[in-house]
């Protein structure tokens, strides 16, 4: 089975069909999947720019980190949920998309960063507030953070953007009349190529 069979599959079982073809639903889970990732993203950046020192700096980094904390999770969970749906709805044009792909590898290296720097940064609030000033780790992992959310971003807008070659548009300087057609059908019968 072909990757392109599997993500058709896929994208026609009767949850994701209904989902697409709808007038409603598909434009609604969109907005909320836009929607979480403006509210997601706006807490993401606050904490990153209190790390870095640039927002914030008369909070301490522990309120900054835990009273957003369980909204970021709930925007998290929404708005992984709403990319699900989206994704899974028009699976079978996006799975060879490049920026698909590279927006779900960078979903990934989150999931990787947050394991790498959640003892020694976001669980270790108290310390980096105690020092002098904010260790280079935490602003690393700020600075991280912040790329790695600016790539998916960039990717998941990119990704309405992708053609493939075979579904480009012929222009007109890419038309050649097929000279081995009938005298009759060569007004009518073009053929992509260079001359």
């Amino acid at each position: 089975m072909s990757a392109a069979s599997i993500a058709n599959a896929i994208q026609n079982t009767g949850f994701f069909t209904a989902m697409r073809e709808s007038e409603l639903v598909y434009p609604i889970v969109l907005s909320l999947h836009l929607t979480s990732i403006a509210v997601f993203g706006g807490m993401i950046l606050m904490t990153d720019l209190r790390l870095l020192g640039l927002a914030m700096q008369k909070r301490t980094v522990t309120d900054v980190v835990t009273q957003l904390r369980v909204w970021k999770y709930v925007g998290f969970v929404i708005m992984i949920s709403c990319g699900i749906m989206l994704g899974g709805a028009k699976f079978g044009t996006y799975y060879d998309n490049p920026y698909f792909q590279m927006k779900m590898s960078l979903l990934f290296l989150v999931g990787v960063h947050a394991m790498v720097f959640r003892r020694s940064v976001y669980g270790n609030t108290a310390n980096i507030d105690r020092a002098p000033e904010v260790p280079r780790v935490a602003k690393v992992a700020a600075c991280l953070s912040l790329a790695l959310w600016l790539g998916i971003m960039s990717c998941g807008r990119w990704i309405a953007y992708f053609e493939r070659p075979e579904d480009r548009p012929v222009r007109k300087a890419e038309l050649i009349i097929d000279r081995t057609a009938t005298p009759d059908l060569q007004s009518q019968h073009y053929t992509r190529g260079q001359s």
